[in-house]
């Protein structure tokens, strides 16, 4: 097989959860214990640090990645899902996973597999590993797919975890209470390590204080350590999150303030900066690693060149400014909202796309009234019916046309945007990739 025949296999063959949704899903570690097993365990010849979490958890991956690079480590990168290219989820040092090597891989195992019958995720889990023990990386960036207890990612045995936030995401998986997805989450913490938790939350706090009290490991909370404000409101205002952002960091324990500046646009990375600065000191002062402090500040103002890392806050035109960002639930579509009220523009032109498999009323009663709606549907059969997806939200008066795919709509935001008006493209990653 070529590299297309290879994708055509893996998307057709096996069930992938970011096109289908829930019924992708697999509930047990079984198959992914019995393809590591296959491939020699390839997840106990490298470190690793594992990162799950609803929100930030993606940037956190890159950003962590990238100080680790730039401290001169050879790192391992694995994300999900991807945007343009299937290997943006395996990268060593950034860059991507060879075609061939995809390939040679699925070839080498496709007869074991049909045996194993993996889904997608946990053959992709499979090649990732796989690729890391052979390249010798010194530590790989493990993000989890979904949840935390049950994802294929969960049966590695990090030197850290980390759990950015909990809010309600894919709860007819993972439980519809945030103590209930808390427990989803918690279940990556390992017995006598340490993990960072994110943001102090009042309602699930005690969720990972008892499992790090059962499991002996060390539970810190990465606000209890660092406070960082966004002092980007000093530059003018039309450049405001446009390009790096600017932030003051301390650290509370040492009274240190510092400036950093990072090339990830956007106020919500904020909280992703003070857990990966969380995380980096664990790794400096507990599990021994070398990480100056001059590679902290190259590596968070460098993620997206040392990375790749797209989607998040993306600029993809300033006249009329165009963003594409990928928050697709409730409290990742809030945190863009407010980005949005401070930027100023005289019309919201909003190409939205969302998927079939949630309860979306929730965030279509948070998007503003005033703006213009282009409703679509992604190239995927999980994607919400664009006319569907008109209904619902006139109920919550937005209005807007309907257009057959989502390039069709955003031409069309484009060519009725003023130089002065803004478009906004989101409501689900693959909205996103279609654009970029």
């Amino acid at each position: 097989m070529n590299y297309q025949q290879t994708l055509d296999y893996l998307f057709s063959q096996l069930p992938m959860f970011q096109r289908i949704g829930s019924a992708a899903y697999k509930a047990d570690l079984n198959n992914t214990l019995a393809i590591c097993k296959l491939l020699g365990n390839p997840e106990k010849q490298f470190k690793s640090i594992h990162i799950a979490g609803t929100n930030g958890k993606g940037s956190t991956s890159h950003m962590l990645a990238s100080i680790l690079h730039a401290a001169g480590f050879k790192v391992g990168l694995y994300t999900s899902p991807h945007l343009k290219d299937f290997r943006e989820r395996i990268r060593v040092n950034g860059k991507m996973i060879s075609q061939k090597s995809v390939v040679d891989f699925v070839e080498r195992h496709k007869k074991d597999f049909e045996i194993i019958k993996p889904s997608f995720f946990e053959m992709t889990v499979g090649l990732a590993f796989d690729h890391f023990a052979k390249e010798k990386v010194d530590i790989a960036i493990i993000e989890v797919g979904l949840g935390g207890r049950l994802d294929s990612t969960n049966v590695i045995s990090p030197l850290l975890s980390v759990i950015t936030n909990i809010s309600y995401d894919h709860t007819n998986l993972l439980g519809d209470t945030l103590e209930k997805i808390a427990e989803e989450k918690a279940g990556i913490i390992k017995p006598t390590t340490i993990a960072v938790i994110g943001e102090t939350q009042s309602k699930v706090a005690s969720v990972f204080l008892k499992h790090g009290k059962e499991k002996r490991s060390g539970i810190f909370f990465s606000d209890v350590f660092f406070d960082l404000k966004n002092i980007k409101q000093s530059f003018k205002e039309s450049e405001m999150f446009l390009s790096a952002d600017v932030f003051f960091i301390k650290n509370k324990h040492k009274e240190e303030v510092f400036r950093i500046e990072c090339d990830l646009p956007g106020m919500y990375q904020v909280k992703n900066i003070r857990t990966v600065l969380c995380s980096i000191f664990f790794l400096k002062t507990v599990v021994g690693f070398r990480i100056p402090d001059n590679a902290i500040l190259i590596g968070l103002s460098s993620v997206k060149k040392r990375t790749g890392l797209k989607g998040r806050w993306q600029i993809l035109s300033r006249k009329p400014l165009v963003i594409a960002d990928t928050g697709h639930n409730e409290a990742g579509i809030r945190e863009v909202l407010d980005q949005i009220k401070l930027m100023p523009h005289k019309k919201l032109h909003f190409v939205l796309g969302m998927v079939n498999d949630k309860d979306i009323s929730k965030i279509l009663g948070m998007l503003p009234k005033d703006a213009i709606y282009y409703f679509c549907k992604a190239n995927i059969p999980r994607a919400l019916p664009a006319s569907e997806l008109a209904l619902q939200a006139n109920n919550f008066g937005l209005n807007g046309n309907v257009y057959e795919s989502v390039q069709d709509a955003f031409i069309a935001a484009k060519k009725r945007a003023a130089k002065n008006d803004f478009v906004f493209i989101g409501g689900s990653t693959f909205t996103v990739a279609e654009v970029i």
